[in-house]
């Protein structure tokens, strides 16, 4: 077997062997052992990795213009950030994404990797700490107390981004269903009981605004976020940043993001408030119960077939069950509803300053509900099929260029039934086309004007 290579560092607790190959370093090493709590490495925050490069080439090139950082130094830090932006050593990041320090831990691995890969560029071997040091030269200015909330929500920024992408690309599958379906007749529903007719269009017309409004809030919350505290360094005092290393840092920074950034007025009260956050999570609860509302929705409609409601048919993208044959299960809902409940509980953190757990919290919520839209849209909402004017089983019928699938019938013993002429035979009852309580397809008159006749669809039901 071949002994793997290392090299020794040093820190206030004694030396320590760290892999040769590794661009991180002893404090990373520490992490990694104390730290082995979720499993899940900051490597897989690709944007939280990317704030953590834009902070710390923002403070070299502030560092720089105040006359404290050597030109030469700044430009390699600034060079290895770059790098790192580019998508290059994310896999160096590898302390847990839940640790404890409110962040420290993730600061160090971010410093020593920078600070290795700045050393390769001026010719140097990793660890060679006495050309360029990751906390006196990459962490110069800096605290972890406002480095990490910094690119907390510079990441956040960019993962709400992608949601409201995404969202946007739901809401526009909801809004071309709900001109599609414009004209489908149905019965609509209070409490689960017959109520007015009204169209399938209308429906979806309604899931579509939601989404629409929903978006609006989120672009509002996400603004909150924009205000940043770098160089409030330790607990807010400035320490080791000089007169205007604040607004040099910020003003790099909101260059190298292309965001419109603000220094907090009280770096006091911005260091230890999670206001914002706490508004955040607010605002991802809200649009995780509607989108698991509007699922619902989706999983109640296409029940059955025979014995459900079967108002639409979902897409069937896998067989259902490893027992019934021809079962198929609406997963795509499922799976949303799912990612709600999971971002629902967002809303329930007691935020305070063990800020990795509320970015792990976040982005996951985040990440999901953006995948979980993405997939609702694709999988699920374009291919949805309305029974217009009517359609049984798995609808994969409608997609057929030219086909014309004949009306649905809900028969008295709740299955459905596809009618091959004017006239046929059901359990001895004869039924003609166009009969039948099928509100979605022709609703009867005599089904519209039930209330007249006493039952529970009369004036007065909500």
């Amino acid at each position: 077997m071949t002994a793997v290579a290392h090299r020794s560092e040093h820190d206030l607790l004694g030396d320590r062997d760290v892999p040769a190959e590794a661009y991180w370093g002893i404090h990373t090493l520490r992490a990694r052992e104390n730290f082995a709590i979720s499993g899940t490495p900051i490597a897989a925050c690709p944007h939280l990795i990317d704030a953590l490069a834009a902070v710390k080439e923002a403070a070299a090139l502030a560092n720089e213009e105040r006359g404290l950082l050597e030109p030469r130094k700044a430009a390699a830090i600034a060079a290895a950030c770059r790098e790192i932006r580019e998508g290059k050593l994310h896999d160096q990041f590898v302390v847990d994404v839940i640790h404890g320090g409110a962040g420290t831990s993730t600061n160090m691995n971010a410093n020593e990797v920078v600070a290795n890969r700045a050393l390769e560029l001026l010719g140097h071997a990793k660890g060679q700490f006495e050309h360029l040091h990751p906390n006196r030269d990459v962490n110069l200015g800096q605290s972890t107390n406002d480095v990490y909330p910094t690119a907390v929500k510079i990441a956040t920024v960019y993962a709400v981004r992608g949601l409201l992408k995404a969202m946007a690309v739901l809401q526009d599958a909801f809004a071309a269903n709900a001109v599609q379906f414009r004209d489908v007749l149905k019965m609509g529903r209070t409490q689960l009981q017959d109520a007015v007719p009204m169209t399938l269009g209308q429906e979806f017309s309604a899931y579509a605004l939601m989404l629409e409004e929903d978006r609006s809030r989120l672009s509002e919350a996400v603004e909150l976020i924009h205000e940043i505290d770098l160089g409030a360094t330790a607990i807010s005092t400035g320490l080791n940043a000089p007169a205007g290393y604040a607004e040099a840092a910020r003003r790099h920074l909101a260059v190298i993001t292309g965001l419109v950034l603000v220094t907090a007025a009280n770096l006091v009260e911005a260091i230890q408030d999670c206001g914002a956050f706490v508004q955040m999570s607010g605002v991802l609860k809200r649009i995780a119960v509607k989108l698991s509302k509007s699922c619902n929705d989706l999983r109640l409609l296409s029940s059955g077939p025979r014995a459900g409601l079967g108002e639409i048919n979902l897409p069937p993208v896998q067989a259902g069950s490893s027992t019934m044959p021809g079962k198929v299960n609406p997963v795509i809902p499922e799976v949303v509803n799912q990612v709600a409940f999971e971002a629902a509980e967002t809303g329930q953190l007691q935020l305070n300053a063990f800020e990795p757990v509320i970015w792990h919290s976040f982005s996951k919520s985040i990440m999901h509900l953006q995948r979980a839209c993405l997939a609702l849209a694709e999988r699920c909402v374009r291919g949805d099929h309305g029974q217009h004017p009517g359609a049984a089983g798995g609808g994969g019928e409608l997609d057929r260029p030219g086909h014309r699938p004949q009306p649905v019938h809900r028969l008295r013993g709740g299955h459905r039934h596809r009618h091959g002429g004017p006239r046929h035979r059901t359990r001895g009852r004869r039924t003609r086309p166009g009969q039948g309580p099928a509100a979605c397809l022709r609703p009867r008159r005599a089904a519209v004007s039930r209330g007249s006749r006493g039952t529970r669809s009369g004036p007065g039901v909500t």
